[in-house]
């Protein structure tokens, strides 16, 4: 590689290797399989599902902005900022969103509540 392509890389944050996706991979695979195993052989008590799969969640976010966004501290802290604070919004909106959805839709379909 010449010095100039090499300093042009350096300049836009590291990419990542065959070896660093294989673990993201692996990682966000446990991460998913894990508290759908947890759920599916009832584990959990009813009250605790909704917090452990939010924390595995939580971790599988950071997992993914870590090695297939590659968020690290050698990136511009700008890309870095937005990219997270992009990822802050679209996750509320699909938190909150998914739950008004999910209560409206308890509240008008459960049996014997009519509106009269």
């Amino acid at each position: 590689m010449s010095a100039h392509a090499h300093a042009a890389n350096e300049n836009h944050g590291a990419h990542g290797d065959v070896k660093s996706y294989l673990i993201g991979f692996f990682l966000s695979v446990v991460l998913t399989a894990l508290p759908f195993g947890l759920v599916m052989t009832g584990s959990l008590q009813h009250d605790m599902i909704a917090p452990v799969c939010f924390a595995f969640a939580a971790v599988q976010i950071v997992v993914h902005l870590v090695y297939f966004l590659h968020m690290n501290t050698k990136s511009s802290r700008t890309w870095n900022g937005a990219a997270f604070l992009f990822t802050l919004v679209i996750l509320l909106i699909l938190m909150v969103g998914t739950l008004w959805v999910m209560y409206n839709m308890n509240l008008n379909m459960m049996p014997g509540m009519s509106a009269s």
